[in-house]
């Protein structure tokens, strides 16, 4: 059974920047894909960017690529999302996940993924 715990959320100026982190414990880093997701009343949860397989191959949603960057670290088990540009409708509840199953649709929708962190909320003042 693998834990993920996200931080680093917060209340920020429209502009600014923010790292989220998210730690995995509890289980193997190993996954066919780890993600970010957000998420705001009302709306499905909405893929924001992402790793397939254990290695380094990253993707993001179109929307978000330039200013949303994903990194990880292996040895900390650890996954980052560094958040530039912060526009107000990036106003979202965060969570990362983590798939342990296979899938042929890319990992972008949420019910590809097994584990799910409890989230952080990010919001962005204008």
């Amino acid at each position: 059974q693998v834990q993920l715990v996200e931080s680093g959320g917060g209340l920020v100026q429209a502009g600014s920047s923010l790292r989220l982190s998210c730690a995995a414990s509890g289980g193997t880093f190993w996954a066919y894909a780890m993600g970010w997701f957000r998420q705001v009343p009302g709306k499905e949860r909405e893929f924001v960017a992402g790793y397939r397989g254990s290695g380094s191959s990253t993707y993001y949603a179109d929307s978000l690529k330039g200013r949303f960057t994903i990194s990880r670290d292996n040895a900390k088990k650890t996954m980052y999302l560094q958040m530039n540009s912060l526009k107000v409708e990036d106003t979202a509840v965060y969570y990362c996940a983590l798939a342990r199953l296979p899938s042929g649709s890319g990992y972008t929708s949420p019910n590809e993924y097994t584990y799910w962190g409890q989230g952080t909320q990010v919001t962005v003042s204008s």
